[in-house]
């Protein structure tokens, strides 16, 4: 007789046990779901995040090439136009904002601006560093420092074309090269991949020549970095 209860007690804890599975099994199912869609959806937001960066670099790579191009076309002309237009000259002749009375002195600045203008900068830079020593107050020695640190840039001497255009504007700042002189600093430190350096330089323009052409360029090179 109390085996009946006994078996009875069991069924029922069985039962139980089932009916407690069969409860427990919509809400785990339902937790696993929930689990599946939240690491689909973090999926999707990662993917996204890499296209979105891989985008950006793409763009960043298109603006260094722009900078690139634009710093290799400045070669042999360095913001010159104006310059050149001014004395009906071509591009790349570096024509000189005075002239001096002393004829020797004439001479040597004009040799070393024939050396410039037939693309002999390794040259051209010797000869420019040797009259800024000779006439360093002389009327073209604003001059000579610009087409020194032109023919500097050229050789690819990045530092030094930036040492010599800094110390052009830092001694002479109201010099009619001033703002070209900056612009080419620039130049050789996006080359030397300074960027923080050449939007220095350009904001200098900017702020401190706004009414020069260079000025306008500066703004442009300050987009792209």
């Amino acid at each position: 007789m109390n085996a009946l209860p006994a078996r009875l007690g069991a069924t029922l804890a069985a039962s139980l046990l089932i009916l407690m599975s069969l409860g427990a099994a919509p809400a785990q199912a339902f937790s696993d779901d929930e689990a599946r869609k939240a690491i689909l959806e973090l999926r999707a937001q990662i993917k996204q995040i890499n296209e979105q960066n891989q985008q950006a670099r793409l763009q960043l790579a298109d603006q260094v090439d722009m900078l690139r191009n634009d710093v290799a076309r400045m070669r042999g002309q360095l913001e010159q136009l104006h310059y050149a237009a001014q004395n009906n000259a071509p591009a790349n002749a570096p024509q000189a904002a005075n002239q001096a009375s002393d004829p020797q002195e004439q001479a040597a600045y004009n040799a070393a601006a024939e050396l410039y203008r037939s693309g002999k900068y390794k040259e051209a830079a010797a000869a420019f560093e040797a009259f800024a020593q000779a006439y360093p107050a002389g009327p073209l020695a604003g001059d000579a420092s610009f087409y020194l640190g032109s023919s500097q840039y050229a050789t690819r001497d990045f530092k030094n074309s930036i040492k010599t255009m800094q110390n052009l504007v830092s001694t002479a700042p109201k010099e009619a090269r001033a703002a070209d002189a900056l612009l080419v600093a620039a130049a050789s430190q996006i080359e030397l991949n300074d960027l923080a350096g050449a939007k220095a330089s350009l904001q200098q323009i900017i702020r401190d020549y706004p009414q020069t052409s260079a000025a306008e360029t500066a703004k442009s090179r300050l987009k792209l970095l």
